[in-house]
C-alpha cells in the first residue's frame, strides 16, 4: 500500500515538473506592467551637501518620466531632498512665485547650491523662472514643464509641470537624486 502512494506522488511530481517554467512567468509579467504602489505624498530625506548641482536632465520610460538631478561628488549619504505637489511655487528668499505649466506642479527641493559655496559663481546655467537648460519635454506622456525656481542658502528649487497628480518615487544614487512620475495610477502601459 505504501508502495502506492509513493508511486502516485513521484507521478504526479513528474507531470509537475514538466509544465515549462516560462509558462506562470508570462502570465504574472503581463498582469503587472508597470510598477504599482507608488503614492503622491511628500517625500522627504534630511542630509545635506555642499556640492553643487551641476545639471538636470530627463528621459521617457515605458511606464514612467523620470527627472535626474546631478550632484557630482556628493555620493549618496549626503543627497537631501523634499519632493511634494504643490498648489504654487513660491522662490525661496523673495517669496516670489513662479509659474509653472501643467495639471499639478510638483515642487523639486534639492539639499545642494547651484552655486560654488567657495566663489559664488553658478554651476548650473539656469535663470529663475525659466525652463531648465537642455530640457525638451515634447513628447513625454506625464511631463509637461521644467522651470528653475531658484537657489538659496544651500537649497535648489526646481517646479516640475506634469498632465495631473500621479504617483511618484524618489531615490538616491551615487551623486544624483532621480524623480520618476508614473504615467498613470494603474500600472498599465
Amino acid at each position: 500500500m505504501a508502495w502506492a502512494a509513493t508511486a502516485a506522488l513521484v507521478a504526479a511530481t513528474s507531470a509537475m515538473a514538466a509544465v515549462p517554467a516560462g509558462a506562470a512567468t508570462t502570465t504574472t509579467t503581463k498582469a503587472t506592467a508597470c510598477p504599482t504602489g507608488w503614492g503622491s505624498q511628500a517625500e522627504t530625506r534630511s542630509a545635506a551637501t555642499t556640492k553643487p548641482m551641476t545639471n538636470v536632465r530627463t528621459g521617457r520610460h515605458a511606464c514612467f518620466d523620470r527627472m535626474v538631478v546631478d550632484v557630482p561628488g556628493a555620493g549618496t549619504g549626503r543627497l537631501g531632498y523634499s519632493i511634494q505637489y504643490v498648489s504654487r511655487v513660491h522662490q525661496d528668499g523673495s517669496g516670489r512665485p513662479v509659474t509653472v505649466g501643467g495639471g499639478a506642479v510638483i515642487e523639486v527641493r534639492v539639499a545642494a547650491p547651484a552655486y560654488d559655496a567657495d566663489s559664488g559663481e553658478p554651476t548650473y546655467p539656469a535663470r529663475a523662472g525659466q525652463r531648465l537648460p537642455g530640457v525638451n519635454l515634447t513628447g513625454y506622456r506625464t511631463f509637461r514643464d521644467a522651470r528653475f525656481v531658484g537657489s538659496f542658502e544651500g537649497d535648489t528649487q526646481i517646479g516640475l509641470g506634469v498632465r495631473a497628480r500621479l504617483p511618484f518615487r524618489v531615490w538616491v544614487a551615487d551623486g544624483r537624486i532621480v524623480v520618476d512620475v508614473a504615467h498613470n495610477w494603474t500600472g498599465a502601459r
